[in-house]
């Protein structure tokens, strides 16, 4: 019984340590304005290289404009290609990607035991385990809150043109 009356004063002592904080900027949050939005959508077929989605991301999920505050969450539902941010200037930095990708990662049927979909599959699912399937930029002031030189890539990293299939989720704050 003690150890029961001893378990709900910390309990209570844990909630009280909450409604204290309540009021703190930096953790509080408004159920009655918050927002969640998903949206399934697919991409145009692209083989083997690194493409900047930004753009094709935009057009799908014209929500992000009503968002103060909050998080795009990008989920590829595929294990042969892969989600990343990176530099959305140069071309080069492209090539150079996916060229150091099958360096690390080298295809050869005397190196994998998982030969069912071609010689370029193995090390798809090893580049894309490398890489993720996801990635999660911040939305600010109704905006993808990307630096300056930042895109979203999609990686594919088979050699046959291949249609992917995002999984996008929207939470924050409405204007």
């Amino acid at each position: 019984m003690i150890k029961l009356l001893k378990s709900f004063s910390v309990l209570f002592l844990f909630i009280k340590s909450l409604k204290s904080m309540e009021n703190c900027p930096a953790i509080s949050s408004s159920s009655s304005s918050s927002s969640f939005f998903q949206k399934i959508f697919s991409l145009p077929s692209h083989s083997r290289g690194c493409y900047l989605i930004t753009s094709d991301v935009l057009s799908q999920l014209p929500e992000i404009k009503t968002i103060e505050i909050g998080l795009l969450n990008l989920f590829l539902q595929h294990t042969s290609a892969s989600l990343c941010i990176n530099e959305n200037y140069d071309e080069d930095v492209k090539i150079d990607m996916e060229t150091t990708l099958n360096r690390i990662v080298p295809e050869g049927k005397q190196l994998y035991k998982h030969l069912m979909e071609g010689k370029d599959d193995m090390p798809a699912h090893v580049k894309s385990a490398l890489i993720g399937v996801s990635v999660i930029i911040p939305i600010t002031k109704g905006a993808l809150n990307l630096g300056t030189w930042q895109g979203i890539w999609l990686c594919e990293h088979r050699d046959a043109k291949n249609s992917r299939t995002i999984v996008a989720t929207i939470q924050g704050k409405l204007y």
